[in-house]
Parts: structure tokens; C-alpha cells; sequence
């Protein structure tokens, strides 16, 4: 486990059927945590007591001050484990997130400790309501967990933990909002629409995920768009103090957004705020070909400035007849061409899109927002693919 922000996963649909033990296992996880989670403080507290007292060297992995971790990785454990019994949504985060875990050499027994640590910290926040069967689903749960993204560690063995890059430029497109191109020493193997996990020098230990706005390039170079958010360690320092000849770690590339060209469906992009990043490199990288499927691309934010990527997707579709954009604004403020409302307002205005293979990218609330509309119009959940990407 990291020190990652919660990246939540929408609970958009029933779970594929779960056998009856594990469907038990998920109800006493879920009954116990409403219990606990008003002692949620003091459970953090506990769990990296107990952590760094049974293997120091965990330590490592958090930043020097633990004011900004702010307990992010017992919430995600236990957002994690809410979800055993939804196999087909956990079963790639964990492979994920066992491979972007390599970058902190985590062994077997770091996975124990974290675990150890876990249990024996809700053990003291429920008191009486730990019963034998309680500890049982909570420590089978995350024996799941942990075997999964050791797994995915193992067979990822063979190449490194993170790469090493150069900022060779920062620019600011508005007050709050960046731009940074870095160089990493060597190649990155990824395709467009992946994100990566980031640590910066000036936020040690604190890595944040980050998605290009590019398609592979030959030189390697990586383009992000970061916008500080309030409260955001990270994405402030980025945004206000990252300086050209900074090196920063890229972990290795994570995410499932793809378009099958071969499939010949049409496409439809919905993006909001930076979350456009993923989506504007699948389509830089169908710009190579002369012959795409239709892609539709509605690209959202609450006002017409924070469409910062507006003018260059327009301008790939002046010269990419496949490609047709729809800006979506919150709050209109009189200029012709923009849609009015939410991007679920938008979307669904225009049916269910059943013969679209559908891209989501934005705020996990975006996205959850978004899909649950989108269900509602008669939209089928397979046609749908997100990431459960992560917020500074």
C-alpha cells in the first residue's frame, strides 16, 4: 500500500455474483467500519503507531511530515475491502497498484505489518464489537487484497520501479493551472490515455498520479497539466515553484483507457477539468491515422476559462473530419457554441449512446455523477470505461 489519495472506484452497478462467504465477509466489514469510523482519527493514529513499530523501515514510505498524509492510506485499505466481493472493478486497481507499489521495494513482510497494523488498530476502536467473526472477514478481506498486488509486483519484476525525468519547461496557463514538459532519461513504455504516479522534489515521498497529455512522442517527452487545488501539498507546489532542471520519479504507467480502432464503433469522450488530459492524448495519437471511428468529445468545466484545452482540440478538428467537440459550461456566460449544465446534462441530453464505446475522465465525483445519469438514460455499464483516478 502507499501513500496515495483515496482513489475511489464508483459503485455504479450490483456485483457480478460473489459467493455467499465473501458477500458475509463484505456485510462485516461494512456493519463494523460504520461503527468505527466515528474513532476514524484515533484508527489512524493507531494503524502507523503499530505500523512503524513492527517494521520501521516502513517509515520510508511517507513523507517526512505525516500532517500530509492525513490518514489516506487507512481509507483507502478500507475502501479497498468494501469492495471484495466487486471482483471485476477491484481485480485491475489491484494489479495496478501492486505494480506502482514496487517503487517502495514493499516485501512480503511490509504487507504483513500493514495488515497486523490495520486489525489491530479497528481492534481498539471497536472494543466489544470485535468478535472472532468480525477479525476473521477483516483479515481474510485483506489477505485477498495483499496476495493480489504482491502478485502483480512478481510478475512486473523485470522492469524498474520508477523512471527518472528533467523538467525542461513550466508555464503557467492561468493562475492556478500548469503546464510542464519533462524529459525522462529513458524511453517510458506507455500508451496514450495512461497515468502515472509522480514524486516531486519539492513534496518527497508524496506522489501523486498524473496523466500526459501526449501520445508517446520519439523524443520521450512527457506533457502534464496540474492545477492546484486547495489543500493540495502537491499539486500547489507543482503548479507554484516547480522550476525547469527539477528531477522528478515516474512510477510505472497505470490505466485502461484505450480506443479500439479496429472495432470501428463510434467514440465518446467526456472529460472535466484536467481530467481532459488522458482523453486529449488518445486523440493526439488517433491523429496519426487518416481513418478513426467517430469520436464525440465533451469536454466540461463550470465556466468557459477553465476550458484551457478548448482551442487545441478545436483545432484537431478542423483538420480531423472524425473528431467533433462539444463544450460544456456551468455557468454560461454569453458566448455562443457552448452547451449549458453539467456534462451529465449534456450527455444525456443526446440518448443513451448505445452503440458508443464510452471515455470518462475527471473527478471521481465527475465520474460517478456522469456514469450514474448515463445508467439511468439506458446506457449499458459495459460500454463504459473509466480509471478510478486519483485527486492531490
Amino acid at each position: 500500500m502507499t501513500n496515495q489519495p483515496i482513489s475511489p472506484i464508483p459503485e455504479l452497478a450490483p456485483p457480478r455474483e460473489a459467493p455467499p462467504a465473501v458477500v458475509e465477509m463484505v456485510e462485516h466489514i461494512r456493519r463494523t467500519w460504520r461503527l468505527a469510523r466515528r474513532h476514524e482519527a484515533d484508527i489512524a493514529r493507531d494503524f502507523y503507531t503499530l505500523l512503524f513499530t513492527l517494521a520501521p523501515e516502513t517509515r520510508d514510505f511517507f513523507p517526512a511530515s505525516m500532517q500530509a498524509e492525513q490518514g489516506r492510506v487507512v481509507r483507502e485499505l478500507v475502501h479497498i475491502l468494501h469492495l471484495v466481493d466487486r471482483p471485476d472493478d477491484l481485480a485491475p486497481y489491484l494489479h495496478q497498484r501492486g505494480r506502482d507499489n514496487r517503487r517502495f521495494d514493499m516485501r512480503p513482510e511490509h504487507y504483513e505489518a500493514i495488515g497486523t497494523a490495520l486489525l489491530g488498530a479497528l481492534r481498539q476502536a471497536l472494543a466489544d464489537d470485535w468478535t472472532p467473526e468480525v477479525e476473521r472477514a477483516w483479515a481474510e478481506a485483506y489477505t485477498l487484497v495483499a496476495r493480489s498486488m504482491q502478485e502483480a509486483a512478481d510478475e512486473y519484476g523485470h522492469q524498474p520501479p520508477y523512471w527518472t525525468a528533467t523538467v525542461a519547461e513550466h508555464f503557467r496557463l492561468s493562475w492556478d493551472l500548469a503546464l510542464i514538459r519533462v524529459e525522462p532519461h529513458e524511453q517510458i513504455p506507455y500508451e496514450a490515455g495512461q497515468y502515472f504516479s509522480v514524486e516531486v522534489p519539492q513534496r518527497p515521498r508524496l506522489w501523486r498520479h498524473l496523466s500526459p497529455a501526449n501520445a508517446p512522442r520519439p523524443d520521450g517527452s512527457l506533457e502534464f497539466h496540474v492545477r492546484a487545488v486547495d489543500g493540495g501539498w502537491v499539486s500547489r507546489a507543482i503548479v507554484g515553484h516547480t522550476q525547469p532542471g527539477d528531477t522528478w520519479h515516474i512510477g510505472p504507467p497505470l490505466g485502461r483507457l484505450s480506443v479500439d480502432r479496429e472495432g470501428g464503433r463510434p467514440v465518446l469522450m467526456i472529460a472535466g477539468g484536467t481530467g481532459v488530459a488522458p482523453l486529449q492524448a488518445l486523440v493526439d495519437q488517433l491523429g496519426q491515422w487518416v481513418t478513426n471511428p467517430p469520436v464525440t468529445f465533451f469536454y466540461g468545466g463550470r465556466t468557459r476559462t477553465d476550458l484551457y484545452a478548448l482551442d487545441q482540440l478545436r483545432g484537431l478538428a478542423t483538420t480531423n473530419p472524425w473528431l467533433t467537440v462539444r463544450p460544456v459550461v456551468e455557468q454560461p456566460d454569453g458566448v455562443p457554441g457552448f452547451e449549458q449544465g453539467t456534462l451529465a446534462d449534456a450527455v444525456t441530453r443526446r440518448g443513451p449512446w448505445s452503440d458508443h464505446d464510452i471515455l470518462i475522465s475527471g473527478s471521481p465525483a465527475m465520474i460517478k455523477g456522469t456514469v450514474s445519469r448515463m445508467l439511468v438514460a439506458g446506457t449499458a455499464l459495459n460500454q463504459i470505461r473509466y480509471d478510478p483516478f486519483a485527486l492531490d
